[in-house]
């Protein structure tokens, strides 16, 4: 076993200058985690991502998309990585036990890590890396995106709280992504102590600057797309399942062009509800609905520039990063209740919450900003303030103090 009890004592200079040694371990490369990885790798923490699966690198269909999903961004840069085994080439993430990975042990006991950082629990490698853990004396931290209006199957549900009240004892800190997720880890028992703020984020600074483009530039991706100028643009950007809503982004656009509106929805996405929605376009007027397909990471900072407002009217997310982005590029947000990201992220000054599941709420809420150019403009300035504050800066800061008070409780031990 390692031996973590070399040193008795420590000062908070030597603590804050530390250079933590950081394993962090992913079903796959994700494109949302992976900049933000290169990131803290700048800073005092060296990032390890323990890969499981390289199949969001080699291409594989996605089943929310219903298609074959390749990001076109470098997913590896700036951090160090780690493939599980030559399996990895072969594994795709599905059920419980499809990610077992026995490699993560050995990457464990020989990495020398000041933490491990786990996403969840929906992988059996997860509880294999948490044993590994314990049995080596590495801190575990673990990152969920869960919140107790997530709809949960109600055995399944009371079985996994009560199996988790007692593990999150043996776990040393919870990485809290925002208000809903830190109520989840105190529901289950988790003493505030141990949750530390490292929030959902993009990475603002790329968003923000390739979302800003010139009249021309604007113009040419118009064109691309088929987005007549002169439109309201509504911007809907995710899967097209039913439990993203899309179709009541189509309804309420419907009933907006009936009283004379000048609008598009925008639908960047594919999915199981593509040629349902294909027809329900046919109610919203000449030019009222475009389908963009799918459109990859390097891409969507442009297009977000087209829209005058996005929107997400979900019933059962966990976060809503697309809302994170949609802020990056300086859109007022309209997002149901149900979106974990709306108590953080959506207030009266860069948005408007809906009821979900419900056209007539979604449709209220658009017809207000169709109506109002300046109030809408202003939203789009406070949603570039909102976000500000919700960066990969502060992911870093929350991490740090983590890490820093583990450090102190074990070299006091």
């Amino acid at each position: 076993m390692r031996n973590i009890h070399h040193k008795k004592s420590t000062s908070e200079r030597e603590q804050k200058d530390k250079v933590y040694r950081v394993a962090i371990l992913n079903s796959h490369p994700i494109q949302y985690f992976a900049p933000l990885y290169s990131f803290l790798n700048k800073k005092n923490i060296e990032i390890v991502a323990l890969y499981c699966s390289d199949y969001s690198m080699r291409g594989a269909v996605d089943p929310g998309f219903g298609r074959e999903v390749k990001w076109d961004i470098d997913l590896l840069q700036g951090y160090t990585s780690v493939f599980l085994g030559a399996k990895a080439r072969h594994r795709v993430p599905a059920g419980f036990f499809s990610l077992i990975c026995p490699e993560v042990w050995r990457e464990v006991a020989v990495g020398k890590f000041d933490a491990i950082i786990l996403h969840g629990h929906q992988y059996a490698v997860n509880v294999v890396a948490f044993l590994a853990a314990k049995f080596y004396q590495v801190p575990v931290f673990v990152k969920t995106d869960t919140h107790l209006l997530l709809k949960k199957v109600g055995w399944r549900k009371w079985i996994r709280d009560r199996v988790l009240k007692y593990a999150y004892k043996l776990v040393d800190g919870f990485l809290a992504i925002g208000t809903e997720n830190r109520r989840y880890y105190k529901h289950l028992g988790v003493p505030e102590e141990r949750i530390f703020h490292v929030p959902f984020a993009v990475d603002n600074d790329r968003f923000k600057k390739q979302s800003q483009l010139s009249e021309e530039k604007k113009t040419d991706i118009r064109e691309k797309y088929g987005v007549k100028k002169g439109r309201f643009v509504v911007l809907f950007a995710s899967k097209l399942v039913p439990g993203k809503h899309p179709e009541l982004v189509l309804q309420a656009i419907a009933s907006l062009n009936a009283e004379g509106a000048n609008c598009t929805a925008l639908l960047l996405g594919s999915g199981q509800m593509e040629r349902e929605l294909r027809e329900l376009a046919k109610t919203c007027g000449s030019d009222g609905v475009v389908f963009a397909g799918f459109v990859n990471q390097s891409d969507l900072p442009g297009v977000f520039s087209l829209a005058d407002v996005f929107v997400l009217p979900t019933d059962n997310e966990a976060w809503g990063l697309v809302v994170n982005e949609a802020m990056c590029a300086g859109l007022p947000v309209i997002v149901s209740n149900l979106a974990g990201c709306v108590v953080d992220l959506v207030t009266e000054k860069n948005g408007i919450v809906i009821t979900v599941d419900s056209a007539a709420s979604l449709t209220s809420a658009l017809r207000q900003l169709i109506r109002d150019d300046v109030k809408r403009r202003e939203m789009g300035r406070h949603s570039l303030r909102i976000i500000d504050d919700w960066s990969y800066e502060q992911c870093y800061i929350g991490l740090e103090q983590a890490l820093r008070r583990t450090n102190r409780e074990t070299l006091l031990t």
